[in-house]
């Protein structure tokens, strides 16, 4: 295959940036997005030139790293499916591909294709954990669990924190993602005594990072690779509302 890559190229976060064409060939179906990627780097460091920056860490679609707008589509045409776990046989021979950072006001990009996301490890700081007693580990039945609610949490935490609800999202929020971090924790029986503090904490935590509100648009779940459904964040604004009517303000 031969593609032709227009790939937005920023030297740093004060640089202006601008989208570059490069031309590949060479390219096997087989590959992931990724390792054309790295075949473009290759040459481009054989020439010289600057390689593309781009995050990435496990290429197994679990780590959340990854994560390019890829024409116009957070991680990509195909659904359900991480940057790295895309492959070139859902591409054209000789087609044209635009590729671009996450766009938000709260991903500041740091190079290339490398967004800042620590915005949302703060927001996981602010509140998503549970008090957890020192000592040896209890036994696994000693905590019943609701199957309804186990299974509702474990929906919540297959969340990769990735982002690209964030970068679909036309208000950049990142409603899906705390809606998630909220629920897996809220859905448990050892998540209760933070729950108040939990959702106002973290809550408050997203709008202070500069996110945009949610306006229940849906881009967020149509690019989730994870398939975290709309209606976690309905989770995020009952939890709210529960804590404040208790009397709970942070």
């Amino acid at each position: 295959m031969r593609l032709t890559l227009n790939i937005w190229r920023q030297a740093h976060s004060e640089a202006r940036g601008r989208m570059v064409p490069y031309r590949v060939g060479d390219i096997s179906p087989e590959m992931s997005f990724l390792e054309m990627l790295d075949v473009l780097n290759e040459e481009l460091t054989a020439e010289g030139e600057d390689p593309v920056a781009f995050d990435h860490d496990c290429r197994e679609g679990i780590c959340g790293m990854c994560g390019v707008v890829i024409d116009g589509i957070a991680h990509g045409p195909e659904s359900l499916t991480t940057t790295c776990q895309l492959h070139m046989r859902h591409f054209e021979d000789g087609q044209e591909i635009d590729i671009e950072p996450w766009r938000a006001g709260a991903f500041p990009v740091l190079k290339d294709l490398v967004v800042d996301r620590s915005a949302l490890d703060r927001i996981v700081a602010s509140g998503g954990y549970i008090t957890a007693p020192t000592g040896s580990a209890p036994e696994a039945s000693s905590t019943p669990v609701a199957r309804e609610d186990a299974d509702r949490a474990f929906d919540a935490a297959a969340c990769i924190s990735c982002g690209a609800c964030v970068a679909a999202c036309p208000n950049g929020s990142a409603s899906l993602f705390l809606g998630a971090k909220i629920t897996h924790l809220g859905s448990l029986p050892q998540g209760q005594p933070e729950r108040d503090s939990r959702a106002v904490a973290m809550s408050e935590q997203h709008d202070a990072e500069g996110f945009g509100g949610c306006t229940q648009i849906g881009e967020c779940t149509a690019v989730c690779p994870a398939g975290i459904p709309l209606d976690m964040i309905s989770q995020t604004s009952s939890d709210v509302l529960g804590a404040l009517s208790r009397g709970h303000f942070s």
